[in-house]
C-alpha cells in the first residue's frame, strides 16, 4: 500500500512538472498569410515546437483577425492574447519611447538602421520589461513610401492632401502638421475602402505592405523617398513568458533572435522586389529633386525636436543620433 501511494505521488509530481513546462501561446499579427513576415513567424513557431519537444506551441492569428494593433495590445493586457508581432505604432502604445526609431528621415540606409537597432535592443528590452512585456526581437517593415492619387514632387504638393493616419498615432500627427497634410485617422483595416471611396487621397507603407493590403490598386503614384523606417518587434507579455520553463525560454530566445534577422533580410529583399511589382501595376514612380528632399529632411529635424518630452526624452534621442554619427 505504501509503495502504491509513493508511486502515485511520483506520477503526480511528474505530471505536474510536465504541465508546468507546457505552454500554449497565442500570437497576433497584422501580416497577411503568404507575406514574408508571416512565413518567418510560421517557421519560427514550427522550430520552437520541434526543439521544445512540443512543450511550447504557438498559434498565429494573422491578417488582423484579432483587430487593429490597439485591439491587440488591449487583448494582451487582458490576457486574451499572449504575444504579437507589432509595428512601431503598436509598440508605441506600450512604450512611446520606441517611436524615436521611426522619426522621419532619421535613417539614410539599412546599414544605419542595423547599427542603431543592434545597439539599442537591450535598452528597449529593459524598457518593455518594465511595462510588462518581453521584447524578443526586431521585425522591421522597412522604409515607408507615400502612395497617392496625386503626384508629390515637393512639400507644397502635400498641402491639404487627405492622407491616412493610423488612428491614435502622435508621431504621424506631428509629421503631418509640419508637412501641411490633412490627417484622416483610420484603423489600418479601413484604408483600402477609404482609398476606393476617395475619403483619403494617400496612404503610407513600404512597397511590400502596399501590395499585401492591395493599396497599390487604388492609388496612381508612389513617391520614392524613405519617409520613415517602419520598425516592429516580437513581444510576449511577462505573464505569458512566466508560464514557459527556463530551458524553453532559452530555446525560444535563440530561435526568435536568429529568425528575426532572417525576417529583416527577407523583408528588405521583398520590398525591393515589390517595387518592381508596383511599377508593373501601372503606378508612376515620383522622385524628388535634391532641393525638395532637403526641404523635407529639415521638417524631419523639426519633428524630432517637437516630440522631445512627449514621446521620448532628449537623452534617448541623443543616444540614437550618437550612433548615427
Amino acid at each position: 500500500m505504501k509503495l502504491c501511494k509513493a508511486l502515485m505521488m511520483v506520477v503526480a509530481l511528474v505530471f505536474a512538472t510536465q504541465t508546468a513546462q507546457a505552454a500554449e501561446l497565442k500570437l497576433a499579427t497584422l501580416a497577411p498569410q503568404g507575406t514574408s513576415l508571416y512565413k518567418g513567424l510560421e517557421a519560427a513557431v514550427n522550430e520552437i515546437d520541434q526543439k521544445t519537444g512540443g512543450r511550447v506551441k504557438i498559434k498565429i492569428f494573422a491578417g488582423g483577425v484579432q483587430g487593429d494593433e490597439k485591439d491587440v495590445v488591449r487583448k494582451m493586457r487582458y490576457g486574451q492574447i499572449d504575444g504579437a508581432a507589432l509595428t512601431g505604432v503598436g509598440m508605441g502604445l506600450i512604450n512611446s519611447e520606441v517611436r524615436v526609431l521611426e522619426l522621419p528621415f532619421l535613417f539614410n540606409n539599412d546599414a544605419e538602421v542595423d547599427k542603431v537597432y543592434s545597439n539599442m535592443f537591450n535598452v528597449f528590452a529593459k524598457k518593455f520589461e518594465e511595462k510588462g512585456f518581453v521584447l524578443l526581437g526586431w521585425a522591421e517593415v522597412g522604409f515607408v513610401k507615400i502612395f497617392s492619387n496625386k503626384p508629390i514632387k515637393k512639400k507644397k504638393d502635400m498641402s491639404g492632401m487627405k492622407m491616412w493616419m493610423w488612428e491614435g498615432d502622435p508621431l504621424a500627427e506631428e509629421m503631418y502638421k509640419a508637412m501641411g497634410v490633412t490627417p484622416v485617422p483610420l484603423a489600418i483595416t479601413d484604408v483600402l475602402t477609404s482609398l476606393q471611396t476617395n475619403l483619403i487621397d494617400a496612404a503610407y507603407a513600404p512597397e511590400l505592405g502596399a501590395i499585401a493590403f492591395q493599396w497599390h490598386t487604388k492609388t496612381k503614384f508612389m513617391t520614392d523617398i524613405n519617409l520613415v523606417n517602419g520598425t516592429g518587434g516580437i513581444l510576449f507579455t511577462n505573464k505569458a513568458w512566466a508560464g514557459v520553463s527556463g530551458g524553453d525560454k532559452k530555446i525560444i530566445n535563440e530561435i526568435i533572435s536568429r529568425r528575426a534577422l532572417d525576417l529583416t533580410r527577407n523583408t528588405r529583399r521583398d520590398n525591393i522586389e515589390s517595387k518592381g511589382a508596383v511599377q508593373n501595376s501601372g503606378i508612376k514612380i515620383v522622385t524628388l529633386d535634391p532641393a525638395a528632399e532637403e526641404e523635407l529632411k529639415a521638417i524631419g529635424k523639426q519633428v524630432r525636436e517637437n516630440l522631445v518630452g512627449r514621446l521620448y526624452p532628449q537623452e534617448l534621442l541623443d543616444q540614437v543620433l550618437g550612433y548615427l554619427k
